[in-house]
């Protein structure tokens, strides 16, 4: 339902600028954005809190404030009340999904937590069907794509004090660093705005530059205070796992692809086939059905070959499938030779890497940070998302050509991505030590 709601908005929004006197896409791409920002900026604090006071309550207490903002975002009377609700609702986002993970992983015996992890990131997968369940609700009314959270929510909330298993908080559950959580938040919400509103300022406005470095800059206060404070937010320990820090790192890349994958599909199918969103939607589901298949069948491949070797191959498949774009993707192509092989190429690599390299990272951590370490890879792949829908928009509206030579230059740009995946994904579990000389 969290991951779902990251992709669900985007094919109602005409309907959303249309309802609220035809607000300009400045106002109403504030939908979507602050959904993003608050997104990011909260996951790793939220999933600590998870850690210490128990992931069970933290776990309700996000899917109370995401159903009570959903519910909230239906009645919402003009478009900047309809964004403060979807901040609000992405605080809720944040709380439940890091502590989800951490439920999952506190039930489940070690040797069957990569396992578990797959089945979850099986079900994040689902979400990227967004675009379809939108389109199909946006014929309703766009009000619709946030009610239907509503009965889900509910019936968690009913079921889950009696059904979830009850984690141990830390013996000392001191509060963690209140001042760090705020440098974090603000660094990342930061650098979250810099990406997502690239597009319009500009590249290299004082808006964008200043947000950037500003961002790295609150990052480097928090490191140092970090290191200092008795309860940091972000153990920095953590980091020091080479599994944690480079699975964390080949999911930031790879997610500059994946997201730059289905914006540039939506926008194929939309503006250069004239597809209704509905049919946009059906036409980009059969990809991320691969996702959930690969994340729970491919296990004893991931067993028998590591994490290093499988994420490899996963973004070799997906280079494989941009690739097919480019050679036969055309204004009159069909979808059958055209689009779809690409899409199911792309849809394997995604089902092999993402999962894969989810539960290198999340498994490499030790139990009592479960949350936090979650916490961390979603954030990283949150990023990386912003990162390539703000470079693909960008790449899409520079140059000379027309149309089709703009989605060539997207489509080498994340075949490219995915390439440099690729070879981080080989680092997987490495530690790189400086030589005795």
């Amino acid at each position: 339902m969290a991951n779902l709601d990251l992709f669900i908005v985007n094919v109602a929004l005409p309907q959303i600028a249309d309802d609220f006197d035809n607000s300009p896409l400045s106002s109403v791409s504030w939908v979507l954005n602050a959904y993003a920002v608050v997104f990011a900026a909260l996951l790793v604090p939220a999933g600590n809190f998870a850690d210490r006071f128990g992931a069970r309550a933290t776990y309700l207490a996000g899917t109370a404030v995401f159903t009570l903002a959903s519910l909230a975002c239906t009645v919402a009377p003009n478009i900047w009340a309809l964004v403060a609700l979807r901040g609000l609702q992405a605080a809720g986002a944040a709380a439940l999904i890091p502590a989800s993970l951490g439920l999952l992983l506190a039930a489940a015996p070690p040797e069957k937590r990569l396992g578990a992890i797959r089945g979850w990131t099986a079900v994040s997968g689902i979400a990227t069907l967004g675009p379809a369940a939108g389109g199909l609700l946006t014929e309703i009314s766009w009000r619709w794509v946030f009610l239907v959270n509503v009965p889900i929510g509910l019936a968690v909330l009913f079921l889950g004090p009696r059904l979830l298993p009850r984690t141990p908080a830390k013996t000392k559950a001191d509060l963690p660093d209140l001042f760090g959580a705020a440098l974090f938040t603000a660094a990342i919400g930061v650098l979250a705005l810099g990406l997502v509103k690239s597009p319009e300022w500009g590249w290299t406005s004082p808006e964008v530059l200043g947000s950037l470095a500003g961002g790295v800059l609150l990052l480097g206060l928090f490191v140092l205070r970090s290191a200092r404070a008795a309860s940091p937010v972000l153990p920095l320990e953590l980091l020091r796992l080479p599994t944690f820090a480079t699975a964390s790192f080949a999911s930031l890349l790879f997610a500059v692809p994946f997201a730059a994958l289905l914006l540039s599909c939506v926008l194929w199918l939309q503006d250069v086939w004239h597809w209704s969103p509905l049919a946009t939607g059906l036409g980009l589901a059969p990809g991320p059905l691969m996702v959930p298949i690969l994340a729970i069948g491919a296990a004893g491949i991931v067993r028998r070959f590591g994490a290093a070797l499988v994420s490899f191959a996963g973004c070799l498949v997906f280079v494989a499938g941009i690739a097919w774009w480019l050679g036969a993707m055309h204004a009159d192509s069909g979808y059958a030779t055209g689009m779809l092989p690409g899409m199911m190429l792309t849809g394997i690599g995604v089902g092999l890497t993402m999962p894969t390299l989810i539960g290198a990272g999340v498994t490499a951590v030790p139990p009592q940070s479960f949350s936090t370490g979650s916490a961390v890879v979603t954030m990283a792949r949150q990023l990386g998302s912003v990162l390539g829908v703000a470079l693909l928009v960008a790449i899409l509206d520079a140059g000379s050509g027309g149309v089709l030579q703009a989605f060539d230059r997207g489509w080498w740009f994340t075949g490219g991505c995915a390439a440099l995946t690729a070879l981080a994904c080989l680092c997987v579990g490495r530690t790189f030590r400086r030589s005795a000389d």
